[in-house]
């Protein structure tokens, strides 16, 4: 419906509502929560608290239908549970708290619904099926701090964070990883680096999940270490050949754009290194095994080959020679969603342990009434919510621009061990079960240890926060 077509109050007001949602819809995909109908008492009042605007939708969370007195665009106006129909146009604004509760609730229904019943199925066959990432997309979960000029809500980082926290609680260790590269690395290298024309072809696609995000920087040879790459674009009139190979790239099978990291002067060491954007449809990129692991079996982790790849200039991210510092640079970012993803998934294993503690059995009582489990669960607690509160303050400092490699660096460190130590307490309280594969805690075993591996691995977050406090001349 167009403005000139807007509803009466009367009309409205005529709703049969019960904790529905509303969404506004851009550009054919859903725009997440934007206001409680609980609370609407007139249009007006929905035009005052949202703006101007493209489209409002109404999701029916707990009615199975919600009837209206006209139809809209020649349509009844029925809508069976957990579907859209129009209402109006009109925008939205800022997410309030309210309204990124609201938000977090329709992520909480998504994961359980649409992600819940098939991940088993997932992390059996080592990948989950591509028509996911659309979902996400079409749901609006992916890259949700984008500028919404190149389709995304334009709000701060702290709700992608708090979407890679929830995914990360429920127990899809995999799925946030994939996740917070696509929207939490990826999008940002090209959003604060790419020049125009690479903003436009790759994010509004990104935000759709028309296009898969991954990153290029790891070798057989070169891990924490990213002077030591050696994959080589050498110059060529107008383009530039790209000869090599990463491993361990995650969202490796599924992805259409990569940010690489190649040496275009390999004399110069870090200083001869740049990134590109690279088009994975191209011909020369070569995808190899979808690598079996430990633990986050449904992420796709792949070995990528590149043989005389040819890119051109226009696809060199943010300059020639600069990508190692321009590395650096995004790095906090990087290590603060891993901190957020580490505190999420600790909490979701304890709550798993609490819930089991009070069912388990031993010598005729609940082992939640044994005084070693109590100061266990709140040895737990307080590691938690000190990361938590780490975490937390590091965001604000991000949000601000004032966050520094060093703080990033100790984030991860914490939270990441702190999730291992939790993890494997929680497990403990499960006994024989929690090495059972069918339970879930078991699974948040595996998936945790990687997490004191990627992105730096402890002992390189120890150096690095070392660094910070003591200068060159004194090591």
């Amino acid at each position: 419906m167009r403005r000139s077509q807007c509803w009466s109050d009367a009309c409205l007001n005529s709703f049969a509502i019960h904790r529905s949602l509303i969404f506004a819809l851009q550009r054919g995909r859903s725009r997440n929560t934007l206001l409680s109908t609980r609370s609407i008492k007139s249009h007006s009042a929905v035009q005052g608290a949202l703006g101007q605007a493209q489209l409002l939708i109404i999701v029916v969370s707990e009615r199975s239908t919600i009837v209206g007195p006209t139809p809209i665009m020649g349509h009844p106006l029925v809508a069976e549970k957990n579907r859209f129909f129009t209402l109006d146009a009109i925008s939205r604004t800022q997410l309030d708290p309210e309204q990124r509760e609201l938000f977090l609730d329709n992520l909480k229904r998504f994961l359980k619904e649409e992600v819940a019943p098939h991940y088993d199925e997932w992390e059996s066959a080592s990948i989950w099926p591509r028509s996911l990432w659309r979902r996400l997309g079409e749901e609006g979960f992916l890259c949700v701090d984008l500028p919404e000029a190149y389709g995304g809500y334009g709000v701060s980082f702290e709700l992608s964070g708090a979407i890679v926290e929830e995914v990360s609680r429920a127990g899809f260790g995999a799925l946030a990883s994939g996740l917070s590269v696509h929207s939490d690395i990826v999008a940002p290298y090209i959003l604060n680096l790419g020049s125009e024309e690479q903003r436009q072809a790759w994010l509004p696609k990104m935000v759709t999940g028309e296009a898969v995000g991954a990153i290029g920087m790891t070798e057989p040879g070169a891990g924490s270490d990213l002077q030591g790459i050696r994959t080589t674009a050498t110059k060529d009139g107008d383009d530039y050949c790209i000869n090599g190979q990463k491993t361990f790239i995650t969202n490796g099978q599924h992805c259409d754009v990569l940010v690489l990291a190649a040496k275009t002067n390999p004399a110069e060491g870090a200083k001869g290194i740049t990134l590109f954007t690279v088009d994975a449809s191209k011909p020369g990129f070569n995808r190899g095994r979808n690598l079996e692991k430990m633990g986050l079996h449904s992420g796709d982790t792949s070995e990528l080959f590149f043989e005389d790849l040819r890119v051109s200039a226009v696809d060199i991210l943010g300059g020639e020679g600069k990508g190692f510092y321009n590395m650096m640079n995004e790095l906090p970012r990087e290590r603060l969603i891993l901190g957020i993803g580490c505190v999420g998934a600790a909490e979701g294993a304890f709550e798993l342990a609490v819930d089991y503690v009070h069912e388990r059995q031993a010598f005729g009582a609940s082992i939640a009434s044994f005084q070693n489990t109590r100061y266990k669960l709140a040895e737990m607690k307080t590691e938690i919510e000190l990361n938590r509160a780490l975490a937390e303050k590091y965001v604000t400092k991000f949000m601000d621009g004032e966050l520094s490699s060093a703080e990033a660096s100790m984030l991860k460190l914490a939270a990441s061990e702190m999730q291992g130590r939790v993890v494997d307490q929680c497990l403990q309280m499960f006994g024989g079960y929690g090495y059972m594969s069918e339970y879930p805690i078991s699974r948040a075993y595996v998936d945790a240890r990687i997490q004191r591996i990627y992105g730096g691995t402890s002992e390189i977050m120890k150096e690095l926060v070392s660094r910070s406090i003591l200068p060159s001349n004194s090591r």
